[in-house]
């Protein structure tokens, strides 16, 4: 029997900590999530928030980032306590505050030619699209150009970048609350010589979505999996919380029809089937609702002219000092993170199955 669609409930807000300028009803009805809030959840929110700043915490403590948090741990307040410390420590030690303001990533054209990975556009639903082609990853190679801490530091500044400007653009745009993305990942080319590249890739991705960004991804599509894929998924899904596993599209040579289903042809790039072919490469672009003038508006991490905060040394990275995964394991990487993949740690692959993603 299916379970009761949750009771709209205003989303209410703290004056100390929400200061939103976009939509704060969610898209779907889904329990959990803001616009749909049980008192019993309203309240677990007000509780997490009470445990943090009884322990000196005072950032990112509104209820929308609350709220991805604990549904990542199922609403258990301890738990999403726990992981949100992690996620703050994490922080303070790469000094993220900091280097996303004045992160520059000049060798990004030199990168893409071995693993591009951008955003681009939105898809049906409004959601940021978010692309990686992993056909052409050469590791030695891609070390020539640059090196895993500043490949480890450009994927966390993208991440920021969706949380704000992305997402909240995207939400003003349609009118209602968007917190995910839709997810393709381009397995052409993907061979066994290429496979362990690959995997690692992919399975360092959990490190740093599952456990510093949780509840971001929304669609993901494999596209032109490679023969016997779809036997290696058929027994990996099985692991998976079933949420997960509804968010993952595994398809082959002949997945233009159910991904141009999601994304608009005039959005989606032209190699991929859509129609879409911007000026200087839609891999460049960053086109999107962000750079729309009627909807986008500075990120609030952005310098504001005239500050007086000292930027950090130009080849400021985020270290490679190792990681794990807190819950799930190599298998889960690219379902439960937005399937960016190049991560320079280490995994523990018999970590347990996540929650949700």
């Amino acid at each position: 029997m299916a379970a009761a669609a949750p009771v709209p409930r205003p989303l209410e807000l703290d004056p100390k900590y929400d200061d939103y300028d976009f939509p704060t009803t969610a898209a779907v009805p889904l329990s959990g999530h803001a616009g749909y809030l049980t008192a019993e959840q309203q309240a677990q929110v007000s509780q997490l928030r009470l445990m943090l700043e009884s322990e000196g915490y005072t950032k990112r403590l509104d209820t929308l980032t609350l709220l991805r948090f604990l549904r990542a741990r199922k609403f258990d307040v301890n738990l999403s306590k726990q992981m949100f410390i992690e996620c703050e420590k994490w922080r303070q030690e790469t000094n993220l505050d900091d280097v996303v303001p004045n992160w520059d990533y000049p060798e990004k054209e030199e990168v893409f030619k071995y693993y591009p990975q951008y955003y681009h556009k939105t898809d049906k639903d409004g959601r940021p699209v978010y692309i990686e082609q992993l056909g052409n990853i050469d590791l030695t190679a891609m070390y020539k150009i640059t090196t895993a801490e500043r490949m480890l530091t450009n994927l966390a500044v993208e991440y920021e970048r969706v949380a704000d400007p992305r997402l909240p653009a995207c939400s003003r745009k349609s009118g209602v609350l968007l917190e995910t993305c839709c997810t393709v990942m381009d397995l052409k080319g993907v061979g066994i010589s290429k496979a362990p590249q690959v995997f690692n890739y992919v399975k360092q991705a959990s490190v740093l979505s599952q456990n510093y960004y949780p509840e971001r991804l929304g669609r993901l599509y494999l596209i032109n999996a490679p023969w016997g894929f779809s036997t290696v998924w058929g027994v990996v899904k099985a692991w998976l919380d079933p949420v997960t596993v509804q968010k993952i599209h595994v398809l082959g040579s002949g997945y233009q029809k159910e991904l141009l289903a999601q994304v608009p042809a005039e959005n989606l790039p032209k190699q991929f089937g859509g129609s879409c072919e911007c000026a200087g490469g839609c891999q460049f672009s960053d086109m999107g609702p962000w750079r729309e003038e009627q909807w986008a508006k500075p990120a609030k991490w952005e310098k504001k002219e005239g500050a007086a905060a000292a930027a950090p040394a130009a080849d400021a990275t985020i270290q490679n000092a190792g990681a794990e995964v807190k819950e799930g394991g190599a298998a889960t990487a690219a379902a439960a993170g937005q399937g960016n993949a190049a991560l320079p740690v280490d995994v523990k692959a018999d970590a347990p199955a996540p929650a949700a993603a």
